[in-house]
């Protein structure tokens, strides 16, 4: 590192970061040898205790934004909007995210949970966007292993009297070498073909009748909402302020037009040199807020709905994620375990197996799309055509909707078939604003937006870098090394559950049952949640509500629908002992989770439960 940036490093004058600059920019004992202060900083602050919570706090982060000025405001606190703020805070911008409800409560809860190149879209010849998303998923394990993890995935050839047809095994063969050489096989396994009585060890409700052999390749998988989490709360270590429940209404303008920060639905006043449009599907209701400029420029989207449904893995236990084609049509879903690492038995208590995802165009209100009979009668005939489980809706314990963000093309282009490319574009009065994209390769567009926002803040590109590429995240760093030993870390189920939830930090989360042994209890009797992940919620991951707690950072709403309505009541008096909350909020609380799971025609599905 030559010039300014070794003697930015040597005067520890990087802003927004409460750790020591190192004595060089060289560290001894690292395996690397060269590092930014940023990289170095991220990482004794990964191996150290966390700040005091107020750097992730509610009521600190709103004084913040009423009292300081910006470099840059993101308006949205998706997996994208948080991405921003990381790669803005870690190239020295002072940086703040505004999010009108919580972290990750759009789509970025709602995904597939799948951190992949997309094998689909070699069909739609987008090689560049599947070398792009593996580059990514490659960076992912990288920088939060504990999050992300390798997933085996197979795609069975189904035939007649132990045949299948040459064309179509051919036509997968060839698909998947191109996915190795794209990128694929650098998360280290080549795809290869096995046969049918080796799938069916991992896949046991494949029709063995029809099931001639298969070929298998790997991806990987992470929880979404975790994963924003981890994300926002690193943007916030390195200094950004992190808002939620913070609507923006207006966009302001500084002297001479240019936009100058927005303003918030209580009056607060967010003053910034520039704006980050990153709302994904609400982006063009954001371009639309008084105070946008008349050439904001957002793209058209076609918001398309993505619908999974949730098992007991007994009824259709698996430990490979599997593709099937949709009968009739051009399209795929997949048959995924939730927790492929969790316990030696795929189909052991508590475990869950998930099926999806539909994908149709979306008309409805944005904030709740519901599972209608068409989404959940197409997943359920799918899978029962080509396997043994016969599921019918009694089976169904949990679902999930969210709403891609797709730029909108061809009407007549079914919206399986659009592009998950992503566009950033600027406005000439200083709004930059992100649509597309997928969960995979949120950094890269975090990337190019910061880079589209430095020429508008008069800074050289050349000069403030890209730094997440190589930046763990909370959590990451040592999270291989939590020790395995005492009443809860000693029980490998346990220990999984929270190292991969948790990373480095599950010795913490641990550490609170040592002072309070209730909270050792489970959370929502049937599920691997312990009391103590909902207080940890409250008081180091910004959760201030019920549902909060119940379907994002633990995700037991996504799982088991009517064991979370029954726990519903006693978790909101746990969190009421953190919140202050009187017993009138508390039952406003519950009567609160039980409406947004009732919503939509879904809603049988729980009642059938019950």
């Amino acid at each position: 590192m030559e010039g300014s940036g070794k003697k930015a490093i040597l005067a520890g004058t990087v802003p927004g970061c409460p750790y020591p600059a190192p004595a060089s920019s060289y560290c001894e004992g690292s395996t690397y040898k060269r590092i930014d202060a940023l990289t170095y900083r991220a990482r004794m602050a990964a191996r150290r205790p966390l700040p005091p919570p107020a750097r992730f706090d509610a009521a600190a982060s709103r004084a913040r934004l009423a009292s300081e000025e910006f470099d840059v405001v993101v308006v949205g606190g998706g997996i994208t909007g948080c991405g921003v703020a990381l790669d803005a805070v870690t190239r020295g911008l002072r940086t703040a995210l505004v999010e009108a409800a919580d972290l990750a409560s759009g789509t970025s809860s709602r995904s597939s949970k799948f951190v992949h190149g997309g094998l689909r879209y070699l069909h739609q010849r987008e090689l560049g966007l599947v070398s792009e998303a593996l580059t990514e998923r490659q960076t992912l394990l990288r920088n939060a292993p504990h999050l992300v993890r390798p997933l085996p995935f197979c795609v069975p050839l189904f035939g007649r009297e132990g045949v299948v047809a040459e064309g179509i095994a051919r036509a997968y063969s060839t698909a998947l070498w191109l996915y190795d050489l794209s990128g694929g096989v650098r998360i280290g396994h080549r795809h290869h073909r096995t046969t049918a009585e080796d799938t069916l060890q991992h896949v046991p409700g494949l029709r063995a009748d029809r099931l001639v052999a298969s070929f298998v390749y790997w991806d990987a998988q992470a929880d979404d909402a975790r994963l924003t989490l981890a994300v926002a709360r690193t943007a916030a270590v390195h200094g950004a302020v992190i808002a939620t429940r913070a609507p923006a209404t207006a966009l302001l303008r500084r002297p001479g037009g240019r936009v100058g920060g927005v303003r918030l639905a209580d009056g607060t006043t967010v003053r910034a040199r520039a704006v980050v449009n990153a709302a994904g599907v609400w982006s063009e209701e954001v371009a639309s807020l008084p105070g946008s400029p008349a050439d904001s420029r957002v793209p058209h989207l076609r918001p398309a709905k993505g619908v999974h449904l949730a098992f007991p893995s007994h009824r259709l236990p698996c430990s490979w994620a599997t593709v099937l084609t949709v009968p009739g049509e051009r399209r795929t879903i997949f048959v995924a375990p939730w927790d492929a690492q969790g316990v030696d038995a795929p189909s052991a208590p508590g475990r869950y197996t998930y099926v999806g995802t539909t994908d149709s165009d979306y008309e409805g209100g944005l904030r709740s799309p519901g599972c209608d009979d068409a989404d959940i009668d197409s997943l359920l005939a799918t899978v029962n055509t080509w396997t043994t489980a016969r599921l019918t809706r009694q089976d169904v314990t949990g679902s999930w909707a969210g709403l891609r963000p797709l730029l909108a093309g061809d009407h007549h282009v079914r919206s399986a078939d659009l592009s998950r490319r992503h566009r950033v574009v600027t406005s000439t009065d200083g709004l930059v604003t992100v649509t597309g994209g997928k969960l995979t390769t949120y950094r890269r567009m975090a990337e190019d937006t910061v880079d589209a926002l430095l020429p508008l803040l008069g800074v050289r590109r050349q000069a403030h870098r890209c730094r997440t590429g190589r930046l763990p995240l909370v959590g990451a760093l040592a999270w291989e090394r939590v020790p395995h030993g005492g009443p809860l870390l000693g029980h490998r189920d346990i220990h999984h559950h929270l190292v991969g939830r948790y990373g480095a930090e599950a010795g913490a989360v641990v550490g609170m049952c040592g002072a309070d042994p209730s909270l050792a209890q489970p959370l929502v009797p049937g599920l691997p949640y312990l009391r103590a992940e909902a207080v940890w919620a409250v008081r180091r991951e910004m959760a201030v509500s019920l549902e909060d707690v119940l379907a994002r950072r633990t995700r037991a709403a996504l799982l088991d629908r009517a064991a979370t309505v029954a726990a519903a009541p006693d978790v909101a008096r746990l969190l009421a002992t953190e919140l202050g909350w009187d017993e009138r909020r508390v039952a406003e609380e519950v009567d609160a989770v039980q409406r947004s799971l009732e919503v939509g025609p879904d809603s049988r599905l729980l009642r059938k439960a019950t």
